[in-house]
């Protein structure tokens, strides 16, 4: 590679929206992204719910709410240049039960701390004018949650880097990252490059590939394997937009929920439980080296002991689709068992560190010519550009 190259480790939506920002900012600086995978968006972009969020459930003040917000703007504007799908659907996060007030209270207040455009309270008969078939004592309505297809969006990225004289490319696993004197090696198989600054922006792998450049603390990737159902044909109408529970706040997972696609599905989902593979998209998938990678983890063992009871039942609702409705048909009591099928699953990159601590908020680290995104959960596909931004506006600082 050529002197003033950035190097961007991951085909994900963050990492090609990085490569496209710094194209945009430092016209004359090449970007070559580096992709294990034979297409870009394989993993976490392309096994996602396709939800825009408006920011309700982040602290104030922390990366999260701030790039959530700028994101989503951007984001619409650009599949709007794109020509992609962008639905304004709206989303309803709804309280069953008289304990979850108190919790639908506190959301309130974050997501009015955060400036949730067109956030209104309902009550019981409000819920029913924005979803008919919805159950529920109160809830929040945010009309600006939308649904697109980050898939196209990350293509749509792809497209623009290549366009614009950088590279994509798709089947060149990483396996070497070592500061040099004036630039970094980076290391694919048979092939060295020499890269000025390289952006590590890894997912599922994002520890791994952290460790390659000599970061080897916390916090270790566990995996949570999601799945989704699909409602069938009769009972697809039956939600209009989105219908969410009140989020439990010791866990970054939001739920079971009922979702639109943009091709018009209906999904219910995703559930989170313990993925026994990393890029494991099927229950039967298993990696040794991830287990271990999981079990020597001391941080692991701390979250189990604390929460054991919770990913017990998960495993339930995992196994048994009559479980997995129980707590969804709360919400939208006129879907049940028969009206669903299986459909696919995702596996959440799950930052935890050392003493069991689930890392919540987006962590992005720069040093010596190695920015490395440690922790890019959701809402990082809604935040994308907006992280583009700052990392790129770091890395300047950081010169």
């Amino acid at each position: 590679m050529a002197s003033d190259t950035v190097g961007i480790v991951g085909g994900g939506i963050v990492g090609l929206a990085i490569g496209r920002e710094i194209m945009r900012q430092r016209p004359g600086v090449r970007v070559v992204v580096l992709e294990k995978e034979d297409r870009v968006a394989g993993h976490q972009t392309g096994h996602n719910s396709g939800v825009v969020h408006a920011g309700i459930y982040y602290r104030p003040g922390s990366l999260k709410a701030e790039l959530c917000t700028r994101g989503r703007h951007l984001l619409r504007d650009y599949c709007a240049e794109q020509g992609i799908v962008y639905d304004e659907c709206g989303k309803l996060v709804v309280a069953v039960d008289p304990a979850e007030i108190g919790r639908l209270d506190a959301l309130e207040e974050t997501a009015r701390a955060n400036a949730v455009p067109g956030l209104t309270r309902l009550d019981a008969v409000g819920i029913r004018e924005i979803e008919p078939h919805a159950a529920g004592l109160a809830a929040l309505h945010s009309p600006h949650t939308a649904i697109t297809d980050f898939v196209a969006v990350a293509e749509a990225m792809a497209r623009e880097i290549r366009g614009g004289g950088g590279e994509v490319r798709l089947g060149s696993e990483v396996t070497g990252v070592e500061r040099r004197p004036g630039g970094v090696d980076v290391t694919c198989g048979p092939e060295r490059h020499r890269v000025d600054h390289v952006v590590l922006c890894a997912g599922l792998q994002a520890d791994r590939v952290a460790g390659l450049a000599g970061d080897r603390g916390g916090p270790r990737i566990v995996p949570f394997r999601g799945e989704y159902l699909s409602v069938t044909a009769p009972k697809r109408d039956l939600v209009r937009g989105m219908v969410y529970p009140v989020p439990d706040p010791r866990y970054p997972f939001l739920g079971v929920h009922f979702t639109r696609r943009v091709t018009g599905a209906l999904d219910v989902g995703p559930n989170a439980v313990l993925s026994l593979k990393r890029e494991g998209y099927r229950r039967s998938d298993v990696s040794l080296a991830d287990v271990r990678d999981t079990v020597t983890w001391p941080g692991f063992w701390h979250l189990a002991q604390r929460h054991w009871r919770t990913g017990a039942k998960e495993v339930v609702g995992s196994l048994s689709t009559r479980a997995y409705l129980r707590v969804a048909s709360r919400y939208v009591p006129e879907i049940g068992p028969a009206d669903v099928v299986r459909n696919g699953m995702g596996v959440r990159a799950q930052a935890v560190e050392r003493d069991g601590t689930l890392v919540d908020d987006f962590r992005i680290t720069h040093g010596d010519g190695v920015t490395s995104v440690r922790n890019a959960p959701s809402p990082a596909a809604t935040s994308s550009l907006a992280i583009a931004e700052h990392v790129v506006r770091e890395m300047g600082r950081a010169r």
